[in-house]
């Protein structure tokens, strides 16, 4: 497919991806974005209305994808250990999938106006609920530990994940899959119920 032939809400939005990245939100116009695209200021406007919120759907489109995906998990069959564990790998892998969408939006959500942060916040929050709601799951029918609220479990994890744009490398020796499998196995192990020794120098 051409430049001409896709869509101009797609080639925005991987022109403003790509030059976010290379140049920083800061230093990125509207008016560079718009003539990386071939369209006009008021194509761009008829699909988004500002560039905050180009930025706003960089982001939003993965954890769409994100929060249906573990939708799915959550909801099918199977041990909550296991549901978990794939939902753990799984947010993983696709992030990796999408690192420079991630990346660019957690170097710069803090540029975003605040009403536009104000909601991207929530629909993350809504995300990890979903996924906080297999870990209050699993200790409430004995088989995850009960004495680490489940909130702490998770922002434990999403602390990890949130950073990998800072630290991880498609060239490096593990694939986003088994980087996947590795975060979900620490979690798990994490939160078997037997009990642990207090810490002691």
């Amino acid at each position: 497919m051409t430049q001409d032939q896709e869509p101009v809400r797609q080639r925005l939005l991987g022109e403003a991806t790509r030059l976010f990245a290379e140049r920083g939100f800061e230093g990125t116009s509207v008016q560079g974005i718009v003539s990386a695209a071939g369209v006009t200021k008021g194509a761009m406007y008829h699909y988004f209305d500002s560039k905050d919120d180009l930025l706003r759907e960089i982001y939003g489109r993965v954890l769409r994808m994100q929060m249906e995906r573990l939708t799915h998990f959550a909801e099918s069959s199977g041990p909550v250990a296991e549901r978990l564990h794939t939902a753990a790998a799984d947010v993983v892998a696709t992030t990796v999938e999408n690192l420079d969408d991630s990346k660019i939006f957690f170097r710069s959500m803090h540029l975003l106006a605040p009403d536009i942060r104000k909601v991207v916040r929530a629909e993350r929050r809504r995300y990890h609920e979903r996924f906080r709601d297999l870990v209050i799951e699993g200790q409430q029918e004995g088989t995850f530990r009960k004495d680490v609220p489940a909130d702490i479990v998770v922002d434990f994890f999403f602390g990890s994940v949130h950073h990998l744009g800072t630290w991880y490398s498609p060239e490096g020796p593990l694939s986003g899959a088994e980087l996947g499998a590795h975060f979900a196995d620490l979690l798990l192990t994490s939160l078997r119920p037997e009990p642990t020794l207090p810490f002691t120098k």
